[in-house]
């Protein structure tokens, strides 16, 4: 994560804080969601609908809108979902990101979240301007692993519980 200069009416959202807000979410949407495997959006969607969470995904992305990702169906805007989503999860541009909070603003959604490597000052006043939360420049999947016990060295889930001690280090 990157240092940022500040902005005028947010602040980043402490670690108990982004715990609490992934506590009380339960869908999410995923602005920028894709079908190539190797994109982070797929991976993270991939994490989202595994048995490590208990959240409704949707994808969004107008140019895959009517066609499916992962079982589920894609979505043209954040307007045309079936649900308004707790979490805004954004795989985008920065410069995507005021136009896209914007949408979140208008959706109803609670919290906006630009993924790593993301960060819009604009967006960030915008959406805290209108009361949402907002995190940026963090990954949805490795804040959950990290609060819910499945964050590995290479960010997978191993499964594995232990107490068995490294005497190695």
């Amino acid at each position: 994560m990157a240092e940022h200069p500040p902005v005028e009416g947010w602040t980043p959202p402490t670690a108990l804080e982004r715990q609490r807000i992934l506590n009380r979410s339960r869908t999410v949407a995923v602005v920028g969601a894709s079908t190539n495997l190797a994109r982070a959006s797929y991976f993270v969607m991939t994490y989202l609908l595994s048995s490590s969470t208990d959240f409704e995904v949707y994808p969004v992305n107008p140019r895959s809108a009517g066609s499916e990702i992962l079982g589920r169906p894609v979505y043209a805007s954040l307007a045309d979902l079936p649900v308004v989503p707790d979490i805004v999860d954004v795989f985008r541009r920065s410069e995507d990101l005021p136009p896209i909070a914007d949408e979140a603003i208008a959706a109803g959604a609670p919290v906006f979240w630009a993924q790593l490597g993301l960060w819009s000052a604009e967006a960030a006043r915008r959406c805290a301007a209108a009361g949402l939360d907002v995190v940026m420049d963090r990954c949805l999947k490795i804040e959950h692993a990290r609060f819910h016990g499945g964050l590995h060295l290479s960010g997978f889930d191993t499964g594995v519980i232990s107490s068995r001690r490294n005497y190695h280090d």
